[in-house]
């Protein structure tokens, strides 16, 4: 506030100069009212994105954290094409899509494994090892006598290296259609060692380090740059610890002494020469500048963040005072950091004394780290390094409370995260089907569909293919990841008529994705075509869906037997096949199904570790006439029998008044066969909805073994109806 003041003071009297002046002179007192921030140690990265630029150095990784990489080898962009859609009047689409296959180095030592993994922020992987995206990966984990992988051996040939002592991880054949046809930017959750790094594990590179010094709440650090003196001077600020390299091998112990540690008196200081400390008494006492009641702020890694930069802060100190921040590029906990940020600045407020002491001798007990009483001193000081001068050895040492108590420190707050969520990816679930026309395009034109789905909600897609029955799988496009609303019959459907809404039949349903739902409509909604599902081989439209949970629906308010499936109104049975006919359907090119009578349509996803295969129900029904209702026989004057019936069109969903069906077919021909108990048939093939018997034939087919029956189809271009049927006893009666 004294900035700003004084600045505009100084800007009014004396123009920019005094504005300058009076800006330094108002830094100065708020400086000495809220104290100056600080800060200690490598500033933290916000996390890194993989690289390929050479010179980077590989950085050793210990426990967990998250990481990008290096590019180490890739191939060049491979692009796919595929056709789709052609079906309900939609326009043929061929889509591009590309993939590519690359190596990502990770760590310059080996490592135990690697968790999820993140790709321009979203994840690519989950942590059950599921890909997000098409491709497969394989892990290398920097062992002394791993293989080269397969593929770079077979791009690069015999001299293919095998990255030994480096740890990485090979994509084959990513795709890249979710991250605009390049490489995103990964970064990878690595787990370097099987238990919580200790300070011997991160000094590896250090011959004969002697240390049982344990990091309590660290689960994970990187050495991505500098010496192994840079590693202990970052560990230092947070976990202090005492170095000693008098025996030619170095030791380290706890820097903070435990309770209950011995204390060593010192002998009387000796004097020194001329240019050394404290000459004449041995002596010399100091104390540390700083503000006492500075608060600390530690920045980490946050395991609860994804690795996101955290940031706690210890409590806040009576008095005038400013933020001391500390970098510390560790994976952390919240909590864990809390207390961290508690201890140094305890620390420092508690151990800001130090005394420079001479001794004649120098002596196991003044290792660093020994806590010692000086001649004539009361309080307790603990060794910090020693050093060898002209007239004995200068101890270096610093005022501490052995029972250094941080006091009631509350549980750190991760603070709110929104991470990307992990749906889980799941085997693909496959139904296949032809359905009758609805009167939209070509008549001429088959309505193959698959409808994919999952019970996994990360599902995200699968390719489709038909095999013909020869054992040739031929592509037939592919299911996104909207999948299709499809689950079985819990119950079953009971007999209906399909002229009118059935409002007392029932049927409960089990989706396949539980998190998936059927909406309600109203009459007006069902004559627009809403809510139509195929349950079995009958088409049904509902006006009513209740949610009984699990998944589980209860359909009601039914119109049956839509687009002709009237056949199939009695067949239903538990356990039967439920698909709600939508927009999520994934149409099949007719080309790929050819000639087969028995095709089946196969899906691999992602998760899949055997293909789905459902075999193409009710074949042929797209160009299937409707069976012809409403029969009449009558006797006319002459004893002949007149058989007349009503004809129905492929697509007229609904009776138009007074306007006869549309003739679909290209001629209108039909087949009546009489059929006795015998087997024995005659057959008329007649151009109109009328037979006529003459008498003398009637009354010979009347004397033909029982029960004998009529059956009437409609004769289109590419297939022949399903039979009316006509019973001779109900002629007879």
């Amino acid at each position: 506030m004294a900035t700003l003041v004084l600045s505009a003071v100084g800007t009014a009297l004396g123009g920019p100069l005094g504005g300058a002046l009076g800006s330094f002179a108002g830094r100065m007192i708020d400086g000495k009212i809220i104290g100056t921030p600080s800060q200690k140690g490598p500033r933290l990265k916000e996390l890194d994105v993989t690289t390929s630029s050479y010179g980077t150095p590989l950085p050793r990784h210990y426990g967990q954290v998250r990481s990008a990489g290096s590019v180490i080898w890739a191939t060049d962009l491979k692009e796919h094409k595929k056709k789709s859609g052609g079906g309900k009047g939609k326009p043929k689409v061929t889509t591009y899509t590309y993939s590519m296959s690359f190596a990502v180095a990770l760590a310059s030592r080996p490592i135990q494994g690697i968790g999820r993994i993140w790709a321009d922020g979203n994840l690519l992987m989950g942590s059950e090892g599921d890909l997000k995206a098409g491709g497969k990966y394989r892990l290398y984990t920097g062992t002394e006598d791993q293989r080269p992988d397969r593929l770079i051996a077979s791009d690069i040939g015999p001299s293919a290296p095998a990255f030994r002592g480096i740890a990485y991880i090979v994509f084959e054949s990513l795709q890249l259609a979710d991250f605009g046809n390049r490489i995103p930017a990964l970064t990878f959750e690595i787990f370097a060692d099987e238990s919580q790094p200790r300070l011997v594990d991160i000094l590896d590179m250090v011959p004969d380090v002697a240390t049982g010094m344990e990091l309590d709440g660290l689960l994970g650090f990187t050495h991505d740059a500098g010496s192994q003196i840079d590693v202990l001077a970052i560990i230092d600020e947070a976990y202090p610890m005492a170095c000693d390299g008098s025996t030619g091998n170095l030791s380290i112990t706890a820097g903070q002494p435990a309770s209950g540690m011995p204390v060593t008196d010192l002998p009387p200081a000796v004097t020194g020469t001329d240019g050394e400390f404290a000459r004449m008494i041995g002596t010399s006492r100091s104390r540390s500048a700083g503000e006492k009641s500075a608060t600390v702020s530690l920045r980490y890694y946050d395991l609860d963040r994804d690795y996101q930069p955290g940031l706690q802060r210890s409590r806040a100190r009576p008095g005038p005072g400013s933020v001391d921040g500390v970098e510390f590029p560790a994976s952390l906990r919240a909590s864990d950091a809390r207390l961290l940020a508690e201890k140094i600045a305890t620390r420092r407020e508690s151990n800001r004394d130090t005394l420079s002491y001479r001794v004649a001798s120098l002596s196991r007990r003044y290792r660093p780290g020994a806590l010692v009483r000086p001649a004539g001193e009361r309080g307790v000081f603990q060794v910090r390094s020693w050093e060898w001068r002209a007239k004995g050895v200068e101890l270096e040492l610093q005022a501490i409370s052995p029972s250094l108590s941080i006091g009631l420190a509350s549980p750190g707050d991760p603070g709110t995260a929104n991470p990307p969520v992990d749906r889980q990816n799941g085997p693909t679930i496959i139904k296949a089907f032809e359905l009758p026309w609805d009167g939209i395009g070509s008549g001429n034109e088959r309505l193959i569909y698959a409808a994919a789905s999952s019970a996994a909600d990360g599902w995200d897609g699968a390719s489709l293919y038909v095999d013909r029955g020869d054992g040739m799988l031929i592509d037939a496009g592919v299911a996104d990841r909207d999948r299709a609303t499809i689950g079985t019959a819990a119950s079953t459907l009971p007999p209906a008529s399909p002229h009118v809404v059935d409002r007392s039949s029932t049927v409960i349903v089990q989706l396949a994705n539980a998190s998936d739902a059927l909406l309600p409509t109203d009459v007006n909604g069902l004559l627009q075509g809403a809510n139509q599902a195929r349950l079995g081989s009958e088409i049904i439209q509902f006006t009513e869906a209740k949610a009984l949970g699990g998944g589980r629906w209860q359909l009601s308010g039914l119109l049956r037997g839509r687009g002709g499936t009237e056949f199939a109104i009695g067949l239903h049975g538990i356990g039967e096949s439920f698909t709600l006919l939508d927009e999520q359907l994934t149409p099949i090119d007719i080309a790929a199904i050819g000639n087969a009578t028995k095709p089946s349509i196969v899906a691999l996803g992602n998760a899949d570790i055997d293909p789905a295969v459902a075999i193409l129900e009710d074949v042929g029904a797209s160009l299937r006439p409707l069976t012809p209702v409403c029969a009449k026989v009558a006797h006319d004057q002459n004893g002949a029998l007149d058989i007349q019936w009503i004809r129905r069109a492929r697509g007229a969903w609904l009776w138009a008044e007074g306007v006869d069906a549309p003739l679909v077919e290209p001629a209108e021909t039909y087949e009546v066969r009489f059929i006795d108990a015998s087997g024995d048939q005659t057959i008329w093939n007649v151009n109109s909805a009328k037979l006529t018997i003459s008498p003398a034939q009637w009354a010979s087919l009347t004397m033909r073994p029982g029960p004998a029956r009529f059956e009437i189809r409609q004769i289109g271009s590419g297939a022949v109806s399903l039979p009316l049927s006509l019973p001779i006893q109900d002629i007879l009666e």
